[in-house]
């Protein structure tokens, strides 16, 4: 989430920034809500102060009591009479009033406090709420438009368009014709957009995780994650999934478990509510896992094949760096997710995200989309996103600066790398020959058994 204090001091710039991912964000009812909490902390501290006062008061006012009740004793035992005995009891009657008409307004006082404590409560809650509907702010270098009508498209690069003396398939025809694509099997089991990989299409898949997850280990410096794939809805607003976008995830309908929708979610959380030395960062993970999301804003949209399903793998990786250094990490962790495409010998082109596109906890974001000849279309096979202190803020994730500071935020970042199963559809499509066999990129074939064609 935002700084509060970014929001206190810049409201109008927050709204501005806001406004060019063509949405809103409740600043206004957050500055209200901020200074309804102020205006309450203040009073109730002022009534603490009277209350302190009063019951010192009253402590003082008893002492003074005991003493002319004792005197009062002395009087009726004869050692006082007439005016005096009168006097002690005129003085003893006032102070009695003045103890109770303090021990009252304490009362009141008391049920104020009880009151305003309650509505801070529900302000705190409201704002809490408010807070986490703010989008991050987007770097100035993010080009501006509504939607992905205004991405920047950069020129392909990396192997050659694939070129063909025959009319490709697409691996809808191409993987039941090899028998490792089960269409029928998948919508069976469990309904549409659902399928199953068979024989060396499962190890085809299987393959290209290995590579891609070693890959990363062994020439980009990453620790190996293997976490949990059902983790709390806390978790997911750490993230930044919720509550946006509460819709698209998959959830457990009596406790409190929500399914990844990438390995972001847990990566993010990893580090939840702790403090990190400086000197730790950057922190570099890589991550293989499952992920489901409800298509629920695609319905009708490519449902043809493997490209969009409620359930697909992906490679992520995942730092926590340095504030000063993100941006650097970022084009490093684009570059990480090139290597991967030239290795597998893709066509691909860069796309730098507009404003109205830009994920909501992203303040930039690169896709690289793979040339897939079959259906002739660009696949996006990654996201690298830089989050900045968005993420860290709501995880609450903190460092110790060397020099022995504040504690501050990291910057987090995250990058597919890469995910499926669309790298699938662009090495079986890319890969196709004219008898109707895939041939098995060199990288793979280690993972593979040595298989060179798939058949």
């Amino acid at each position: 989430m935002l700084d509060i204090n970014l929001i206190r001091e810049k409201p109008e710039w927050v709204k501005a920034q806001t406004a060019k991912r063509n949405t809103t964000a409740p600043v206004d009812e957050i500055l209200a809500d901020d200074g309804r909490r102020r205006e309450i902390i203040l009073e109730v501290e002022e009534l603490r102060r009277q209350r302190n006062e009063s019951s010192k008061q009253i402590g003082a006012w008893m002492g003074s009591l005991k003493k002319l009740e004792a005197d009062l004793k002395r009087a009726e035992a004869g050692q006082y009479v007439g005016q005096e005995l009168a006097a002690l009891q005129t003085q003893l009657n006032a102070m009695q009033f003045n103890v109770d008409e303090a021990k009252a307004d304490t009362g009141r006082i008391g049920d104020r406090i009880a009151e305003l404590d309650e509505e801070l409560r529900q302000v705190e809650a409201r704002l809490r709420d408010n807070m986490l509907w703010v989008p991050n702010i987007v770097q100035d270098s993010v080009p501006v438009g509504p939607d992905e009508s205004a991405n920047v498209f950069h020129p392909p690069q990396g192997a050659p368009k694939p070129v063909f003396d025959f009319e490709p398939k697409a691996h809808w025809d191409l993987g039941p014709a090899l028998d490792i694509i089960d269409f029928e099997r998948g919508v069976k089991l469990s309904g549409s957009r659902f399928y199953i990989l068979k024989g060396m299409g499962a190890r085809l898949q299987r393959a290209v995780i290995q590579f891609m997850l070693n890959y990363h280990l062994e020439h980009h410096g990453y620790t190996e994650i293997q976490p949990p794939y059902m983790v709390r809805s806390a978790i997911f607003e750490g993230a930044g999934q919720l509550p946006k976008f509460f819709d698209n995830i998959y959830r457990d309908a009596e406790e409190d478990f929500m399914w990844l929708g990438t390995a972001e979610i847990a990566l993010t959380n990893l580090h939840r509510d702790e403090i990190l030395a400086e000197e730790m960062l950057p922190l570099k993970y890589v991550s293989y896992t499952p992920c489901w999301r409800r298509e629920k804003m695609s319905a009708g949209k490519d449902v043809r094949g493997i490209k969009r399903g409620h359930e697909f793998h992906k490679v992520e990786m995942y730092q926590f760096t340095h504030p000063d250094k993100s941006l650097a990490a970022h084009e490093e962790m684009k570059q990480h997710a090139l290597d991967i495409c030239d290795a597998l010998g893709f066509h691909y082109r860069l796309v730098d995200l507009a404003t109205g596109d830009v994920g909501f906890a992203m303040s930039k974001t690169y896709d690289i989309e793979v040339w897939a000849a079959g259906c002739g279309e660009w696949l996006e096979v990654s996201s690298i996103s830089n989050a900045t202190d968005f993420q860290a803020r709501r995880a609450n994730v903190r460092y110790k600066p060397a020099d022995g500071g504040k504690t501050r935020f990291p910057h987090t970042l995250n990058a597919s790398g890469l995910a499926l199963p669309r790298v699938m559809i662009a090495l079986i499509e890319n890969n196709q020959q004219a008898d109707g066999s895939v041939v098995v990129p060199e990288v793979l074939r280690p993972y593979m058994g040595g298989v060179d064609v798939i058949r």
